[in-house]
């Protein structure tokens, strides 16, 4: 099952798309819909919103006056957020039982107003975000809903900034122009990205890359999608994490680099790998090679020390490698170290960037990187190690603590260590 979050600022457009979304095939959960269901007369949603607020905040039949209620919480932040506290656990609980019941290969598209204050962005695969600027939905709430201006923008004011929600967003659907060029985007989104993610999640594939080296330009976004992806493993798998980071040439500034985040996962053990493994496919990270390793280096030959669970994303529109190693080895620690001795030194960065530019411009007649990534492992042996291992020790580098943690009671790893794994 593919879980979408479908997020954006009032009078954006997100409903046209949740409803496009829909008619291709989603099933759709709107968040909105279930805040209604969850207050209506005889809930113990409503009740609670009555001993919160008062009888004042209901109509003559009993039922939820909602521009009463509006008045009250959209001018005070703190009664804003005690109404939240109330309603937003009774939806998650309603919409879990919709993902629940949900089929393998389904995408399941939750429609929620405030994904991105609630902070529930690492629950989903992909985050979207139908974006128009704030002049334009401020326009649209005064001529198309009969808003007065200050009330639209006491609405607009209770949600999170256009910036916030835009930091948050896998995919952007610009919501500025026509009904018609806001479909169109939705329909290409659905074939070209969702519906293969989803067929990749359910038969545990990693999106295909058919072209060769082709570097880019260092991109700002780069850290921010990998540290919304670090979030999402560490949301999907409860225990067996000892370190998370951001490592290869994507994490340091100003390095060309081909377009793939390189992530790296720190276990007590491969046997803790293993168990991961149905975990981070779930999340969007199926297994690639279950053993391989990295070349062992000079100073440490233990091929032990180099062996690695690799993991790549199924997302086609994101590419991700995920390198799941244990914590301390040799392996875990030349990728810090290598990343931090670049982000340091900027001779040897401008010596790897030219190193790759020759390669790349050597192997791009190639329909992968294999070629291109093998002619690289002398340089990473005979010119990196030395020059970095005698910055670590001019430096005083020394690798980031981890602590281990005893696995949760009840979760996977718990129940593979009683049983001696």
């Amino acid at each position: 099952m593919l879980k979408i979050g479908l997020t954006g600022g009032i009078a954006s457009g997100k409903s046209l798309v949740a409803a496009r979304l829909q008619e291709l095939g989603a099933t759709l959960v709107d968040a909105d819909l279930l805040a209604r269901q969850v207050v209506e007369p005889g809930t113990a949603g409503l009740s609670q919103v009555v001993a919160a607020f008062g009888e004042g905040i209901l109509a003559a039949d009993g039922r939820l006056d909602r521009p009463a209620l509006g008045a009250i919480v959209f001018q005070d932040p703190s009664r804003r957020q005690m109404l939240n506290s109330i309603i937003h656990p009774l939806v998650r609980a309603s919409a879990a039982a919709t993902l629940a019941a949900a089929e393998p290969g389904e995408i399941v598209v939750q429609d929620i107003p405030l994904l991105v204050e609630t902070g529930q962005g690492s629950a989903f695969h992909l985050v979207i975000v139908v974006d128009a600027p704030d002049d334009v939905r401020f326009q649209r709430m005064v001529e198309l809903r009969g808003m007065s201006p200050d009330d639209a923008r006491s609405r607009m004011a209770a949600q999170a900034g256009r910036e916030e929600r835009l930091a948050a967003a896998d995919v952007v659907l610009d919501n500025s122009g026509s009904r018609s060029d806001i479909i169109d985007a939705v329909d290409s989104l659905w074939s070209d990205r969702l519906v293969p993610f989803a067929e990749n999640l359910q038969w545990n594939h990693r999106a295909p890359r058919v072209s060769g080296p082709v570097l880019s330009e260092s991109l700002p976004e780069w850290p921010l999608e990998a540290a919304r992806l670090l979030a999402r493993i560490e949301a999907a798998v409860p225990t067996g994490i000892l370190s998370l980071d951001h490592v290869g040439s994507t994490a340091v500034p100003g390095l060309a680099a081909k377009d793939v985040l390189d992530l790296q996962l720190g276990v007590p053990d491969l046997d803790v790998a293993d168990r991961l493994a149905p975990l981070l496919a779930a999340a969007g990270f199926p297994v690639v090679q279950h053993v391989t390793g990295d070349t062992p280096k000079p100073s440490q030959p233990d091929p032990a020390g180099w062996l690695k669970r690799f993991h790549a994303n199924a997302d086609p529109g994101r590419a991700v490698n995920l390198h799941v190693r244990v914590a301390g080895s040799p392996g875990w620690r030349y990728a810090l170290m290598f990343r931090d001795w670049l982000r340091a030194d900027a001779d040897a960065r401008k010596s790897y960037e030219s190193h790759k530019r020759d390669l790349a411009a050597r192997y791009a007649e190639d329909e992968d990187t294999a070629g291109y990534a093998d002619a690289k492992e002398p340089w990473f042996t005979d010119v990196a190690w030395p020059r970095m291992e005698g910055w670590a020790t001019d430096s005083g580098w020394m690798p980031p603590s981890f602590t281990a943690e005893p696995p949760l009671p009840g979760s996977p790893l718990a129940e593979g260590s009683q049983s001696g794994q």
